[in-house]
């Protein structure tokens, strides 16, 4: 099979299919035990005839993944520079890529601190320029967390909403002032633009610490994320209407979809926004999963003075040229192309204002349904007077049942 190199627009990452994880298990967050055997794993391509001289650097950060200003001696065990020796070159795919993989903590680099950590992927021989980047978290489990989700809210019962309820119980960390010392962040099905952050509580309990009753534990419900699977392409898979091949790989023209706002609730069982790459015939899917070009189509009204993308793990959750759909006034849809590797996809139409606070709303497309199965993970951070970084004490996902 001949293979190609498909030419990446200006705007495009060089890095594609960027996979971050908890090692062997693709439903977690990215998200591992301080002094634990668990590992983080980093998955990414790059479109190429050949391998890159490819280095990575670990910047610890705090809640909102800004740099802590600690010295890499202070959370790093080792130098905090390292090779990614771990490629392989794609096979027999039209495609041409290299894969690589990162597994964190390894001989060369060992995080020493809870917190959040941005993995920067560089060149050897150019260390300043930036070119692919992934986050994670290490926690602490100082402490439970308890607690549920539920639609009956203080909004009302069974509507557009989904309130949560929670109890944090340190167990290895003493904290002195609760009021002013704990943040909670709750982020619902991985989307960053949702983070709701409380730095108050509503009560002391014994050794809980409550947070119920709290405007921030309030969210709108949204509706299930759509998908599709394009893990063959001699067969029409999940949600795709056709496939074949032209000039020099598959296309992947998707079932159009329609807004749902005005439709009642449909239950099915996503993966709360995430991918998987999958190729049904290959031993491994890294390398023998193929680049096909996903079409995307939304048979919908213009959305008024808003830009409208399509969002997922997949895109990073970043809205730029590469995710923006283009509306075609003659079909009346929303369009749009995007090369995806082979596998399991989640994926939702998002609306965003052109003017004004600009905040992301996929319920304008997508509706809020409150029986929405959404999973909310909860962040406890943990800062005392004169401290000079935030610690994670513990690290939860609650999805309602």
């Amino acid at each position: 099979m001949m293979s190609v190199v498909l030419s990446l627009s200006a705007n495009a990452e060089r890095l594609r299919t960027m996979k971050v994880m908890k090692e062997a298990d693709f439903m977690a967050p990215p998200v591992i035990r301080l002094d634990s055997d668990e590992r983080i794993s980093v998955n990414f391509d790059e479109w190429s005839e050949d391998y890159s001289d490819l280095q990575y650097r670990l910047i610890h950060c705090g809640p909102d993944w800004k740099p802590s200003g600690l010295l890499e001696s202070e959370y790093l065990d080792g130098f905090n520079i390292a090779d990614i020796d771990d490629w392989a070159f794609s096979q027999n795919t039209f495609v041409h890529f290299v894969n690589y993989q990162v597994t964190i903590p390894n001989e060369s680099i060992n995080p020493q601190l809870s917190g959040n950590y941005i993995m920067q992927v560089f060149e050897r021989d150019n260390p300043d320029e930036t070119i692919g980047e992934a986050r994670f978290s290490i926690a602490e489990h100082s402490a439970d967390i308890t607690g549920g989700i539920s639609s009956r809210t203080d909004r009302g019962l069974n509507t557009e909403w989904q309130q949560m309820e929670l109890t944090v119980v340190p167990t290895d960390a003493a904290i002195d002032d609760p009021y002013s010392m704990l943040r909670i962040d709750i982020t619902q099905n991985s989307a960053p633009y949702t983070t709701s952050t409380i730095r108050t509580p509503s009560r002391l309990e014994g050794k809980g610490i409550v947070y119920s009753h709290i405007p921030q534990l309030i969210f709108k419900a949204g509706n299930e994320f759509r998908r599709f699977e394009t893990v063959r392409t001699n067969y029409n898979d999940m949600h795709v209407d056709s496939m074949r091949f032209l000039s020099r790989n598959y296309h992947a023209w998707l079932t159009p979809d329609s807004e749902r706002d005005s439709r009642q609730y449909s239950y099915d069982q996503t993966q709360q926004g995430r991918f998987l790459v999958r190729e049904y015939n290959s031993t491994d899917s890294d390398l023998g999963a193929d680049y096909v070009t996903v079409h995307f189509r939304l048979d919908a009204p213009e959305v008024v003075d808003a830009d409208v993308f399509v969002e997922g793990e997949f895109t990073g959750w970043r809205r730029d040229p590469s995710t923006r759909m283009t509306y075609d006034y003659r079909q009346g849809a929303y369009l749009l192309e995007m090369p995806l590797k082979q596998g399991s996809y989640n994926y939702r139409y998002v609306a965003v204002p052109r003017h004004g606070d600009r905040h992301p709303d996929p319920s304008v497309i997508e509706g809020n349904k409150h029986e929405t199965r959404n999973e909310y993970r909860v962040q406890v951070w943990y800062r005392p007077v004169g401290a000079r970084y935030d610690r994670l004490l513990a690290d939860k996902t609650f999805l309602l049942q």
